[in-house]
């Protein structure tokens, strides 16, 4: 494996396996070992309930977080959540206060910091929780009264987090916050709105600490030390050139020296969420509407987007060409089998893709994803869900370089969305949904 898989990352807690969401904060959703799903058998446990299951994180070994919202589209208040779970019946065994978050429903994000606490970002609200019980240690109303998506820990363990603004919602606000006080260092609109969630790196040559964030029209890079932050005026590439063609994009992923993007990500039901003030809140259920099966609001293709992180060149590749594509998750690069792993969520499709100087389709698999994926690359396999024409929620195996499929596992799930998997102890996934909570396990 390669090396920057394995660094220690000093902003977070030094015995997790997994303290953020996507594994780290390149965005590589890369676990450690193997999960050899063929030599196996699945075994599922599940869990059902009212609330909207984000992510799960690991702190100490063995002590488990699920952090989520409640997806309160009408009637009282929503509210962020975070519960230690068993990992093996999925139960709570501690559970956060309700965590005021502004009245937006949307999914934000928990991390284990390196100060020890958890800390969990949802809609207007940051909040840094007791590891032991998830009392309320400190509560921060952030400066932009909207939804927040993305909350990382830098380098010097500060957290940085930004807010979601559609196409003509104005700029998105960066803010970086003091991990013990949650008291803001520094705060400053971008130029453009941002949907996607934030990625983050050190340069290997400059050390300069480097936040990566999906504008409206370009890719921006910031550039942070001790005392700011700053846009780098010196990359700034434009991804989006085809208009009401083209969607915006997600997450990126940073891999090999590329931003790798996905478009086509603000679908009719991020569009419906995000025009709403607050965010997500109706006074009448809004119904099969918010549904990202709809279909997309463009005529183009579902696009990946490789961009040179030293240079500002872009290059594309729609893997499947079938019009009015779209996602509402980011794609993820394997460097060790030199494959990029890219899907559509509205018209169904996966795909592996390969190329140096152009890129090219090394297979497709005809599954419908729509999760944040896990990968092992020692085993070469990836961890996506399949949404079928069933309405189950499965997960799906497969093999990265052939894109074979190696194993399919019903979650006990008929809600499907863009959240998080994550690498689990003993050969494990934890699945989160809307509704669903499940671990599946290899033995």
């Amino acid at each position: 494996m390669s090396v920057d898989r394995l660094e220690a990352h000093p902003g977070y807690h030094l015995t997790s396996s997994w303290p953020v969401e996507c594994g780290g904060n390149r965005r590589q959703k890369a676990a450690v070992g193997r999960l050899d799903a063929a030599s196996g058998r699945a075994s599922v446990t599940t869990r059902n309930d009212d609330r909207w299951h984000v992510m799960v994180i690991e702190r100490d070994p063995g002590q488990w977080y699920v952090g989520g919202t409640m997806p309160a589209f009408t009637g009282p208040p929503p509210f962020g959540w975070v519960q230690r779970i068993d990992v093996d019946t999925l139960d709570p065994i501690a559970s956060s206060p309700e965590l005021p978050c502004g009245d937006h429903v949307w999914c934000g994000a928990i991390l284990a910091h390196a100060n020890g606490s958890i800390m969990s970002v949802n809609g207007s609200f940051l909040h840094r929780l007791d590891p032991d019980d998830l009392s309320i240690l400190v509560e921060r109303e952030l400066p932009a009264d909207c939804s927040h998506n993305g909350l990382l820990s830098l380098t010097d363990g500060t957290l940085i987090t930004k807010d979601l603004r559609l196409e003509g919602r104005g700029g998105t606000t960066i803010t970086r916050i003091d991990p013990e006080t949650l008291d803001v260092l520094d705060s400053f609109v971008l130029p453009e709105g941002s949907m996607g969630r934030i990625a983050a790196t050190v340069d290997p040559d400059t050390g300069l600490e480097h936040v990566y964030v999906p504008g409206i029209e370009h890719l921006w890079r910031l550039e942070i030390d001790a005392d700011a932050m700053a846009v780098d005026r010196e990359w700034n590439p434009r991804y989006r050139t085809l208009g009401g063609a083209q969607g915006l994009a997600w997450d990126s992923c940073l891999s090999d020296g590329f931003c790798w993007v996905m478009d086509c990500g603000d679908i009719e039901s991020v569009r419906m969420i995000h025009r709403r003030d607050p965010n997500g809140r109706w006074d009448e259920h809004p119904g099969r509407q918010l549904s990202w099966r709809q279909p997309a609001p463009w005529d183009g293709p579902q696009r990946l987007l490789r961009v040179d992180t030293s240079r500002e060149r872009v290059t594309e590749i729609a893997p499947f060409g079938t019009a009015g594509g779209g996602v509402i998750a980011p794609p993820v690069h394997v460097p060790e089998l030199g494959t990029t792993i890219a899907w559509d969520s509205v018209n169904g499709g996966l795909a592996g893709v390969v190329g140096d100087d152009e890129l090219d389709v090394a297979w497709q698999l005809d599954v419908r994803p729509s999760m944040q994926p896990v990968v092992f690359p020692e085993s070469g396999e990836l961890v996506i869900n399949d949404f079928t024409d069933a309405g189950t929620d499965d997960l799906v195996v497969v093999d990265v370089s052939s894109g074979d499929l190696i194993d399919r596992v019903d979650t006990g799930s008929r809600v499907a969305n863009g959240m998080f998997l994550t690498a689990g102890p003993d050969r494990s996934i934890f699945y989160c949904s809307t509704l669903t909570l499940a671990r599946i396990t290899w033995s």
